[in-house]
């Protein structure tokens, strides 16, 4: 059998997609390969079946560092993240082969699915109360990704009472604090944000890690797209989708992709791909695309989710 390490630096989202092209080549290829990883997120991988520990110095392994090109396509072509690592590696392998699921693969084992949750931790008497959880943050490097602060503590205040929401973020990264939500921000491992949303009733944030983990345990998800990315690439089943493209100049056929909304001044390159319509005056500078989703929008679906 043929031995591969797959290698990919990329952040957790991405990983997670990166479980696909696993997935995909294992159920194409059961007996021909031995497949292990190095990426920055272990815990992604714990309990994968399909996952072989195997030695950096070992000579027979194949080292490969993965990629997904294909996005540069995606405004043109039906294209998804799905299948973004798995289309490289096929062709990096010379095989046939597409994404054989929509959706991440993450595994707990039976004894973690038992697990008392944070959110059950949070409460003494240990009540188990149903939760939905809200990453109303973002990296540095894409800020372009946000939502203003004032429409995301306008949907926790309008839903107060029906959804207890759980605010998530890494500590190190731009995440205010909302108001009337059980604060988790840098209080969860990657392992345990996994597990919390497994027992989640589903979330509300941008493209990001929450997204991805949503959609591996098929809950809703409601996704403010904006106009920075194409639908197509970034769409899962089951989540709603909030974009604008086709309505702005700048997004007219496709997502702009653009990284930051204003100049950070932090000496990164990133300060010279800035949002054409930045919307300033707000408790942080938004994108004009990311501006016009209005609240209303986000809690009429959420008011058919919670009716289903």
């Amino acid at each position: 059998m043929q031995k591969l390490i797959l290698k990919c630096g990329l952040s957790p989202g991405d990983i997670a997609t990166m479980t696909i092209a696993v997935e995909s080549l294992m159920t194409y290829f059961p007996n021909k390969y031995l497949v292990d990883v190095r990426t920055p997120c272990p815990d992604i991988w714990e309990n994968n079946p399909h996952i072989t520990p195997i030695a950096d110095d070992d000579k027979d392994a194949c080292q490969i560092n993965l990629q997904y090109p294909s996005i540069n396509e995606s405004g043109q072509r039906p294209i998804t993240f799905c299948n973004g690592f798995t289309r490289f590696l096929a062709a990096y392998l010379g095989v046939s082969m597409e994404a054989v699921t929509n959706r991440p693969r993450l595994y707990l084992s039976d004894e973690e699915k038992t697990w008392a949750n944070q959110v059950r931790q949070y409460f003494t008497d240990g009540r188990d109360v149903p939760y939905w959880i809200i990453n109303a943050g973002v990296k540095n490097d894409f800020t372009a990704k946000q939502w203003p602060i004032e429409h995301y503590q306008d949907v926790v205040n309008r839903t107060r009472g029906r959804i207890q929401w759980v605010q998530i973020g890494e500590s190190g990264h731009n995440h205010p604090k909302l108001e009337g939500v059980i604060d988790l921000r840098g209080k969860t491992t990657t392992r345990e944000l996994i597990r919390l949303v497994y027992h989640s009733q589903g979330g509300l944030g941008p493209v990001t890690f929450l997204q991805h983990l949503c959609a591996a345990w098929e809950k809703p998800y409601l996704c403010l797209l904006g106009g920075r990315e194409d639908v197509f690439w970034v769409s899962y089943p089951r989540q709603h989708t909030f974009h604008t493209v086709g309505l702005l100049d700048c997004c007219r056929h496709g997502g702009c992709w653009k990284s930051r909304v204003v100049k950070l001044n932090d000496g990164d390159s990133k300060d010279d791909d800035l949002c054409q319509f930045p919307v300033v005056g707000l408790q942080r500078s938004v994108s004009k695309c990311m501006a016009m989703i209005q609240p209303a929008e986000i809690i009429c679906t959420l008011e058919r989710i919670l009716a289903s």
